[in-house]
């Protein structure tokens, strides 16, 4: 088994694709319509995505222009050499970072947070961080996205 994808359902497809291309630096990897059932589907992810990487799957169920979060969403993580730069490349492509880069509490790990347009959360995971030396989050200390981060 492996992970293929999450979904996230956002109000404007535009403007959830130009966040995870041009703030986060994705590939929209290939989109579909599907007018009988009135949802329209974007799938992003970095270096070509399946099947070494997962993506995200950004689903526009039409006329819908939000949703309500719920308390059981959490984050989608990252895995980035440096959150302290890809925070800067964030913030300069008018990104909106929520938690700066920085030590978890109680811990080493260097980590930041950003919102999306539509308001989920995606944390930034710092490679160089003891928890990818310990081989946990092992997955992500290969990606590297913010390429110039």
């Amino acid at each position: 088994m492996r992970m293929l994808h999450t979904m996230l359902r956002v109000g404007n497809l535009q403007r959830a694709i130009d966040f995870y291309t041009q703030v986060l630096g994705m590939q929209l990897l290939r989109t579909s319509e599907n007018p009988e059932y009135k949802y329209s589907l974007a799938f992003l992810g970095f270096d070509g995505g399946n099947p070494g990487q997962a993506e995200i799957e950004l689903t526009y169920n039409w006329g819908v222009e939000s949703y309500d979060m719920g308390s059981a969403y959490g984050h989608v993580a990252i895995g980035v050499p440096d959150a302290y730069a890809a925070c800067a490349k964030i913030k300069a492509a008018g990104g909106n970072v929520t938690r700066e880069a920085g030590a978890v509490k109680g811990g080493s790990t260097v980590i930041a947070f950003v919102t999306d347009p539509d308001g989920y959360k995606i944390e930034l995971i710092q490679a160089k961080s003891t928890t990818y030396e310990e081989g946990r989050h092992s997955d992500a200390k290969n990606t590297d996205p913010l390429r110039s981060a």
